[in-house]
């Protein structure tokens, strides 16, 4: 008897010290793809236009993008079209640009900068010019009285004129060195008026000879600019300057709260305008000294696409998210219409963010959405999020999602879907990149970058059960924070830079730098630059005494750097950049570009699957069931299930 049971005992010793990897026989003739339809379904909308008793939105994220026309008295949809790929490689994705001139309506887009016209008497759609190659936007667009087009432009700093009737294009050349984004732009009989938003320089062209004169300087970046009886109206961050049209008796009133979004003018001068983050109303009168708040957010925490007064009692109002809303200006009461509800087309969208709870449900962040598949029952359901949950990370009931273009932290209850905000980081750090959660502090930890010409991202830790939020900027000098990774055994934090910063300023450090944080004593520990002139990681993850990398600049350089020694021992390239996941004792990879691939990362980089689309509106991303080599992700732009067992040869969906 007992030399049987030690028989079977040494039969045992292989599967007892082979750790990890230990696991059963490979399948590798199972379904290693399976697909759950759209991962997150949007009727987010970007541009905004009101003409003739109808109201017109351009969609965010569908490809084509979707123009619909609204009926202002039914509320709603009467006809919609899409914008259909122009001359220029790539497809656009939205408009955030409209205007509408000789009774057509214009639709600057992005990611090509491409201008389309819809005439509403014969239902056509067509393409009328390119300003650029792919990876540009049409930022902004008005008509000048005479009909012709301005159009402002990213990432080249300049303003265009067109001439509908003619098709004449000219181009006002760089308005500032260094600009990339022409914001917002107005025009009148003689002159345009463009908002700088790298710079923060208010400009005015003039649209007979083309000379620029600087009108005034703001704050921050312009983001909204308008004119109205002999004024220029625009607004740099929480500041509104209005100004003469000839640079002369300037005056700024500025919010005491938030920042301003968009504006509109009633007939005596009298300014309303909305806010952000919460997406309330304001009004400003001539001669008062201060704006007042007239109603709670019509749509809260939303961004505002478009304000237009209606009459003299009723503000329209366009809701980035998907909403239209009517303010009776009287009583502060408003109504809110989504626009789905009433006709608007949907489809799925770019996902921003992934969770799985296993077991329970997997989460998606979409753009002012959260779409969620029960895996218990196979149902779906969506509720809505102030803005884009750029990541997620779970602590005991809840979810912590970190939101752009707010900066601000929000909780999720896993059982009542109930979303509440925690605090917001503020300090100019309005893109968080990465959230996690330390278990030995009981905090959340963020890694950010600032908005605008700004270098100097920071670290954030948060306490999630009072909202007290330190902010440590600059905690790698001179460059923002892409990601962070608690370390297994916690209490501390390792940090991925971009020299970059938020952009639209030259970098002062040419290496990206990794650091460790204290997250007990509040100090940086140590900070190296792994590759001399690699200037962005994507994600770092720390793992069995190695910090992995994976760069975005030099895109899919990945690196393991020991801990200790803080030599790099593995270097390899990958197709792309995405995140790192670690799980059941391997590290893993999922990358745009490719095609969109997934590796595992060892002595070097094995293809687990190709063919996965680049589909991720910010880093691809891989989320394995606990015990399993199956792991949730995107194909194309559906919720998936892949099998990623590294035995196996590599997947295609």
């Amino acid at each position: 008897m007992i030399r049987s049971v030690m028989i079977a005992l040494v039969a045992l010793l292989p599967a007892l010290f082979a750790g990890p990897v230990a696991h059963a026989a490979a399948t590798c003739d199972a379904p290693a793809v399976e697909r759950f339809g759209p991962a997150s379904v949007t009727g987010a909308i970007v541009g905004a236009a009101v003409h003739d008793g109808h109201a017109y939105v351009v969609t965010r994220g569908l490809k084509p993008p979707v123009l619909a026309e609204i009926d202002l008295a039914t509320r709603k949809v009467v006809r919609s079209v899409t914008l259909p790929d122009g001359p220029a490689a790539g497809e656009p994705e939205g408009g955030w640009a409209t205007a509408v001139s000789g009774g057509k309506i214009y639709a600057g887009t992005y990611p090509v900068p491409d201008l389309y016209s819809f005439d509403p008497a014969t239902g056509q759609v067509e393409h009328v010019r390119s300003f650029g190659r792919n990876g540009g936007y049409i930022w902004s667009l008005a008509a000048a009285p005479d009909g012709t087009l301005y159009a402002g432009t990213y990432p080249d700093g300049r303003v265009w004129e067109y001439v509908p009737a003619t098709g004449a294009v000219r181009d006002f050349g760089v308005l500032t060195p260094g600009e990339r984004y022409v914001r917002a732009v107005a025009a009148d009989a003689d002159f345009v008026y463009a908002g700088l938003l790298d710079k923060a320089k208010l400009v005015r062209i003039s649209r007979a000879d083309g000379t620029v004169r600087e009108l005034a300087t703001g704050p921050t970046g312009f983001g909204f600019v308008a004119e109205h009886a002999g004024r220029v109206l625009a607004t740099s961050g929480n500041t509104l300057i209005d100004i003469g049209k000839d640079g002369t008796g300037e005056r700024r009133v500025a919010l005491t709260e938030g920042t301003l979004d968009v504006l509109t003018t009633a007939a005596d001068g009298t300014v309303y305008a909305t806010s952000r983050p919460d997406g309330a109303v304001h009004r400003l009168r001539p001669g008062d000294a201060a704006f007042t708040k007239i109603a709670e957010p019509p749509s809260q925490g939303d961004e505002t696409r478009r304000v237009q007064l209606l009459d003299e009692h009723t503000l329209l109002g366009f809701a980035g998210s998907g909403g239209m809303w009517w303010l009776d200006l009287r009583t502060g009461t408003s109504e809110l219409v989504d626009l789905i509800d009433a006709g608007l087309p949907s489809g799925a969208e770019r996902p921003q963010s992934m969770l799985l709870v296993p077991n329970r449900a997997v989460y998606v962040g979409g753009h002012f959405s959260m779409e969620v598949r029960d895996l218990r029952t196979g149902e779906k359901r969506r509720f809505r999020m102030p803005g884009e949950p750029k990541d997620l990370v779970r602590r005991g009931e809840k979810i912590y999602a970190a939101i752009y273009p707010s900066g601000q932290i929000v909780s999720v209850d896993l059982r009542t879907d109930e979303v509440r905000g925690v605090g917001y980081l503020g300090h100019g750090q309005q893109r968080p990149w990465d959230i996690e959660y330390d278990a030995v502090t009981d905090q959340l930890v963020v890694a950010s970058a600032p908005l605008g010409a700004n270098l100097e991202g920071a670290l954030s830790v948060v306490d999630p059960d009072t909202g007290e939020i330190d902010v440590y900027k600059g905690v790698i000098p001179n460059q923002s924070l892409m990601s962070l990774s608690v370390d297994p055994e916690g209490g501390v934090v390792y940090l991925g830079g971009d020299v970059l910063g938020g952009g639209g300023t030259p970098p002062v450090a040419t290496s990206a730098s990794v650091a460790a944080f204290d997250l007990t004593r509040r100090e940086v520990l140590w900070q190296v630059d792994p590759i001399p002139g690699h200037r962005t990681f994507q994600d770092v993850k720390a793992h069995d005494g190695l910090l992995y990398g994976v760069y975005k600049r030099d895109s899919g350089t990945w690196i393991a750097m020991d801990l200790a020694t803080r030599e790099v021992v593995r270097r390899g390239k990958l197709s792309g950049y995405g995140e790192l996941t670690a799980h059941r004792g391997r590290v893993f990879t999922s990358v745009f570009f490719g095609g969109g691939n997934a590796y595992e990362l060892g002595a070097e980089a094995k293809l687990l699957a190709t063919g996965l689309g680049d589909e991720w509106y910010t880093n691809p991303q891989l989320h394995f069931e606990p015990g399993s080599w199956k792991a949730w992700a995107l194909a194309g732009r559906d919720l998936a299930r892949l099998t990623l067992d590294p035995r196996c040869p590599a997947i295609t969906p």
